[in-house]
């Protein structure tokens, strides 16, 4: 993703093209991001990251979004309940993301808005999975209805609020 973000920056963003705006960054940005660096659009060699597939939600933004958006699975930032029921148990989530900053690279400053907008792209993530569950998608829906409902989504933004600062604390010591 680092390599991604390093190459397309020097690149520049035409504003006339009209990029998908899904998943994208609400505040735009002059990088090309993924937005949707999940474990099924990375390409493994060796045990290794090796290449990433699948960019029909790219668009412009800011590196921090997509790093947030990939935190999003890879930490993940799920409150216990929904990530217990998901993934298996391994290293809590502030040392997780700590690991994630470490590994792409982040600044100081970029460490303390990661939080933040951690819980912002919660809820653009929100408003898509309810863009398909308006549109009647039975992927969405089942899923949905698989992982909890609604009071699910709810719990999670409430947890990321809840830890804002103990993630920002992690990813500074």
């Amino acid at each position: 993703m680092r390599r991604l973000h390093e190459a397309s920056a020097g690149i520049p963003v035409d504003p006339d093209v009209a990029w998908p705006q899904d998943l994208a960054d609400p505040e735009g940005g002059t990088v090309v991001c993924h937005n949707d660096v999940c474990p099924e659009n990375v390409v493994f060699r060796a045990g290794r990251a090796a290449a990433l597939i699948d960019f029909d939600l790219a668009a412009p933004g800011r590196p921090l979004w997509d790093v947030d958006m990939a935190a999003r699975y890879w930490v993940p930032m799920l409150d216990p309940e929904s990530a217990a029921a998901l993934y298996p148990a391994g290293p809590d989530a502030s040392a997780r993301l700590r690991i994630l900053a470490e590994g792409y690279g982040l600044t100081p400053e970029d460490r303390v808005a990661l939080p933040g907008m951690i819980g912002r792209a919660t809820q653009v993530c929100r408003a898509f999975v309810a863009r398909r569950v308006a549109d009647d998608d039975p992927v969405y829906l089942r899923v949905l209805a698989e992982r909890g409902g609604w009071q699910r989504w709810g719990r999670v933004q409430a947890w990321l609020a809840a830890h804002r600062e103990t993630f920002t604390a992690a990813l500074l010591d």
